[in-house]
């Protein structure tokens, strides 16, 4: 849906800082199927997605605790590994951009477009760092 020059540098906000791309659904499966707590961001080409969400997600890494496992997908781009994430989590409707911290498979905090749009980038890793403290 989008050029690959446009999304790249959204993509490699998070890839630089140690996020995996998933590009299909069973990326996504063998994904969530992992030990641990997982970190699933649906990025996206909105400007929350580049005001909030990545530089919460990017800003929320520094603390103490983190996620043992950091994955991606996009929006508008990886549509079957989009759609498996967002069947991960629900009762939530898809939205993005937003993001997923998973334990053990099991779906344990959710934020979505609308706790992401309007808001700090530093408020959105605060509401992050707290899901880490708890679940990992």
């Amino acid at each position: 849906m989008y050029p690959a020059d446009l999304i790249k540098p959204m993509r490699e906000d998070l890839t630089n800082i140690g996020f995996s791309e998933l590009h299909t659904a069973q990326d996504v499966t063998n994904a969530l199927s992992k030990e641990g707590t997982t970190l699933v961001v649906v990025n996206s080409v909105c400007g929350c997605a580049a005001a909030n969400a990545r530089p919460g997600a990017r800003m929320s890494l520094q603390n103490a605790k983190s996620p043992d496992h950091l994955v991606t997908v996009f929006a508008g781009v990886d549509r079957d590994a989009v759609d498996a994430a967002r069947a991960a989590m629900v009762p939530f409707p898809p939205s993005s951009p937003s993001m997923a911290l998973f334990k053990n498979g099991e779906l344990v905090h959710m934020l979505e477009r609308h706790h992401i749009e309007g808001r700090p980038a530093d408020m959105i890793s605060e509401n992050l760092m707290g899901a880490f403290n708890q679940h990992c």
